[in-house]
């Protein structure tokens, strides 16, 4: 019997890793989404696109800090943050006290079938093993309304396989775009559209967006 995504051991070792290194975490991307132009403008898109389908909720799923939700709420958007690390909800609910934050695991969330208007994964499924990652694309679909958007953040892997790389906290994966999206085609999405760029300074790998909707 394979074990569900909430009960993964890696979460645990994720959630550990993270807390061990939470407030150098939170310095290092505490400028958010300035200096990245073309990422900011995925951001933008989502939330226009969430917005002109009606006032809906959207969760920031594995939120770290917090800096993405609270872009998101400066959007227009009713936003709420989860996160696997306890010291980084801590950082967050800080820094932002006006937002909502809670610890939880983004493969299985406590929210109602189709209950949000919108997800967003900014550089989180990158930790998920694999073969994990259709259980957490349902999940994603499951709290989305028919018509709701998600928002995926990774690295890419630049024409290799998915491929594990040595992220400076955690073990990670970069993911084929093509491959990503196949996946969340399974999951019930539909592709809106899709962004590459390239690596900036001090950026190692070519980031990868893609821009879903629930069918």
């Amino acid at each position: 019997m394979s074990e569900s995504p909430s009960s993964s051991p890696y979460l645990t070792e994720t959630a550990d890793a993270y807390d061990a290194v939470a407030v150098r975490y939170a310095d290092l991307v505490r400028g958010g989404l300035a200096g990245l132009p073309l990422d900011r403008s995925f951001v933008t898109a989502f939330a226009d696109l969430v917005r002109a389908a009606g006032p809906a909720a959207v969760a920031d799923l594995g939120c770290g800090p917090g800096y993405l939700s609270a872009a998101l709420r400066e959007a227009g958007l009713d936003v709420f943050g989860v996160d696997l690390s306890p010291a980084l909800i801590g950082i967050a609910r800080r820094t932002y006290p006006g937002l909502r934050f809670e610890v939880g695991s983004m493969g299985a969330l406590e929210t109602a079938d189709g209950e949000l208007g919108g997800v967003v994964s900014w550089y989180s499924l990158i930790h998920t093993p694999p073969a994990e990652l259709p259980a957490y694309l349902a999940e994603f679909r499951r709290v989305l309304a028919p018509g709701g958007h998600a928002l995926l953040a990774f690295f890419e892997s630049e024409g290799a396989p998915v491929t594990v790389f040595d992220h400076k906290v955690a073990p990670a994966y970069r993911w084929p775009i093509d491959a990503l999206a196949e996946l969340a085609g399974g999951a019930g999405f539909a592709e809106v559209g899709r962004m590459l760029r390239e690596p900036g300074d001090g950026e190692r790998h070519r980031r990868g967006h893609l821009l879903l909707r629930a069918r």
